[in-house]
């Protein structure tokens, strides 16, 4: 078969890499990929907004199945155009996108169908949001409706904070008409986890859960990123938890879906809180996550070009899976400065090198420049290592992350620390 891979960051990197193990692959195209990429795909310099270049391609090279990686040409309805033109492409349609693409949506859904979730507040309107806030006597999360790239949620301890965040986002515009309207949720404490599944409209199959850090600094402080690491599987989610996960969760959504006339086929990601009275739902995404897909994947042993088939052929639940292999972890080195402003077009040096076994450098932004590869965005790579141990694949991480560099380069220090906390598994 000839696949295409929409999207260029390391999420997409991550697909290509694991579909080119695939039996049935013929060959990999990504656009419009990256230079990571480019070892394991032919990248076509085509955006993932020109919804129109990218099915003339498809229809030019007989794609015979396209994999979408980012969330905006979902809910933009790549999904939909693809299908008229009679190209296969997983995903969900525009309707069903809403599940990223609203989190007023979302919240309302879940609220319909009694999907645990925090409470919350919608509001349009500046003054309203701001008169609710100053009746909060607790911690609150704001949260742009729309798509902000990861970042357009802030936690808030005090009311100042809350102002200064619905001020952000309605009057200033910092995620434009993202912001137009806000959720104001509950604060929830407890343990943060990704789960994924692949959905064939009915079934799941669910892939190992992930931690991702979405803070930029240890200890889980500073601004929210797109990701600055993750791990696989998370030692703590037992399997009683996973089940209830799957039974209060994620198969009461994929209904839900239904049940509003929107089916749900694609990957359904589910960002989840675990509290004192259970999991409850903090988002969901429509697709594969970053960084947790650079994670998940090295961990998976099954076929993911064949399961993904399964799911567009509303077969999953007669797909045999495997199990899952070891632990891996994912470091995202950034330039300094992100998620704000930051520079670009420095120098990597340590990418030549040799590295250990089990380990993979998943490129998001990087570009060429004559013999060198320069930094091209926030965060430049991810790096994922693989061993039988959790500690194992943190340390391996580590180490090739101290054999990689660039001026400004920026990391955390503490991914997948959560996971080796004493009396976990």
């Amino acid at each position: 078969m000839k696949i295409l891979v929409v999207g260029g960051g390391g999420r997409e990197h991550a697909l290509a890499w694991k579909l080119k193990s695939s039996p049935l692959i013929k060959k990999v195209f990504c656009a419009p990929g990256n230079v990571g990429m480019m070892q394991h795909a032919t990248c076509e310099d085509i955006a993932v907004d020109d919804l129109p270049g990218l099915v003339q391609f498809a229809k030019r090279q007989k794609i015979d199945l396209t994999i979408v990686g980012p969330e905006q040409p979902l809910v933009d309805g790549i999904v939909d155009l693809f299908e008229k033109h009679g190209l296969a492409i997983y995903g969900p349609n525009r309707a069903a996108a809403e599940l990223e693409g609203s989190k007023a949506f979302t919240k309302n859904l879940l609220a319909k169908y009694g999907i645990p979730t925090a409470d919350y507040r919608v509001f349009q309107n500046y003054d309203k949001a701001v008169a609710y806030i100053n009746q909060l006597n607790r911690p609150a999360v704001i949260k742009a409706d729309g798509l902000a790239a990861g970042k357009g949620v802030i936690v808030c301890t005090e009311r100042a904070h809350m102002q200064n965040a619905l001020q952000q986002m309605m009057q200033n515009k910092r995620f434009g008409h993202a912001g137009n309207r806000v959720v104001v949720e509950a604060y929830l404490q407890g343990e943060e986890v990704s789960l994924l599944g692949l959905s064939d409209g009915e079934h799941l199959m669910y892939l190992a859960p992930a931690q991702d850090h979405k803070r930029i600094s240890d200890g889980d402080e500073g601004l929210n990123t797109g990701g600055m690491g993750a791990y696989a599987p998370t030692p703590f989610l037992d399997e009683a938890m996973i089940a209830r996960i799957k039974r209060e969760i994620m198969e009461p959504t994929i209904r839900a879906m239904a049940s509003e006339g929107r089916p749900y086929k694609g990957v359904l990601y589910a960002g989840l809180m675990l509290t004192e009275q259970g999991p409850k739902v903090l988002e969901f995404n429509c697709r594969f996550g970053d960084p947790e897909t650079q994670v998940i994947l090295p961990v998976m042993t099954d076929d993911l070009l064949a399961a993904i088939l399964a799911a567009q052929e509303g077969k999953l639940h007669e797909f045999e899976r495997q199990e899952t292999a070891g632990f891996a972890a994912g470091v995202v080195m950034a330039s300094a400065g992100y998620p704000e402003k930051y520079q670009t077009g420095k120098v990597i040096l340590g990418l030549n090198r040799t590295f250990e076994s089990d380990v993979v450098i998943f490129h998001s932004g990087t570009r060429r420049q004559g013999n060198q590869i320069v930094t091209a965005g926030g965060r430049i790579l991810t790096v994922t290592a693989k061993d039988d141990s959790l500690k194992g694949a943190i340390d391996k991480a580590y180490r090739t992350v101290g054999q990689i560099t660039f001026e400004g380069a920026y990391y955390r220090k503490d991914i997948g620390a959560k996971g080796l906390r004493p009396g976990r598994p």
